[in-house]
């Protein structure tokens, strides 16, 4: 693949380094947009590594940045939360000639009409809208790419979101059978790459990748393969976690609006009613992401006790 400019946005948070580096190793050269007093500094320092600070709420810092830097992509890896909206970015990244955005999609299907429902999918939603808007205002000069990929399998093990490996506990939603999937933080990040060399064929939608279709029965069975010891679980149904996270988020100025989001990205990924298993519509091939074997799977998690 040969180097493209890509702009890239969040390049610090949990899915923004191992997006950074794989644009690195590819020998992309890579502009962060970093937030004006944030944390950038902390990067390794790089060859094609050009960071340039700027607010995001403004389109105007935003387009002067891309001007400079002229990128042919930008990626986005923004917590909507911290910043509201993508609108500032996506209207810089059209001022500026880009031709494709990769929005902060990375998660549940969002073209399932009930996770479009969850309010943690809505501002995704709308962030597809504003692009499709935009595509057609500039004559298919400018395009997008959303990536779905269900769950971030390794992270979620470590944060103890579908199992809590140290405790040997977990919740099991609604019984712990159903299938859902889940990607590795690596394997993101090879979608990343793989939209960049698949430009007409990922044009305008959105492309579905796995590291795996897995269970939390499957998952915790791997652990009882390697120490044998029994677990404390309970059993809980999503639709209870989505009016819990309704009530929490009803809150307002004194809701925690993180565990509401956590609440509502459960029930996006792990019902089935919510589309959770992509298997069947995957863009694997197409973008080079490879799914585990059963043993590779069982690796990852033994790999983390």
């Amino acid at each position: 693949m040969p180097p493209t400019k890509i702009a890239l946005a969040g390049a610090t948070g949990n899915l923004g380094i191992p997006i950074l580096t794989a644009l690195l190793a590819a020998n992309h050269p890579v502009t962060v947009l970093s937030r004006i007093g944030g944390n950038s500094s902390k990067l390794t320092p790089h060859a094609n590594l050009t960071i340039k600070e700027v607010d995001f709420t403004s389109t105007a810092s935003l387009t002067a940045a891309l001007q400079e830097s002229q990128p042919e992509i930008v990626v986005s890896c923004l917590a909507t939360l911290a910043i509201g909206s993508q609108n500032p970015l996506i209207d810089a990244a059209v001022a500026a000639g880009v031709k494709r955005f990769i929005p902060a999609e990375f998660g549940m299907d969002s073209a399932n009409p009930l996770c479009r429902e969850l309010p943690v999918c809505v501002p995704k939603a709308a962030t597809q809208g504003y692009l499709t808007e935009k595509v057609g205002l500039t004559d298919g000069r400018f395009s997008w790419t959303a990536i779905a990929n269900g769950l971030f399998l390794d992270w979620c093990l470590e944060a103890g979101i579908l199992l809590d490996l140290k405790r040997r506990s977990a919740t099991l939603y609604n019984g712990g059978d159903v299938v859902f999937s889940a990607t590795s933080l690596g394997d993101i990040a090879k979608a990343v790459l793989g939209v960049i060399g698949n430009l007409e064929e990922t044009r305008n939608r959105i492309v579905y990748v796995q590291s795996a279709a897995v269970s939390q029965n499957r998952l915790i069975e791997y652990v009882k393969e390697a120490d044998g010891k029994g677990w404390d679980v309970v059993v809980k149904g999503t639709e209870e976690v989505r009016r819990e996270s309704l009530e929490e988020f009803a809150k307002g100025e004194g809701a925690d609006l993180d565990l509401a989001m956590l609440g509502f990205s459960i029930v996006g990924c792990l019902d089935r009613e919510y589309g959770c298993d992509f298997s069947g519509r995957l863009d694997n091939e197409l973008l080079g992401v490879r799914e585990l074997s059963e043993d590779e799977l069982r690796g990852v998690v033994q790999g983390l006790l």
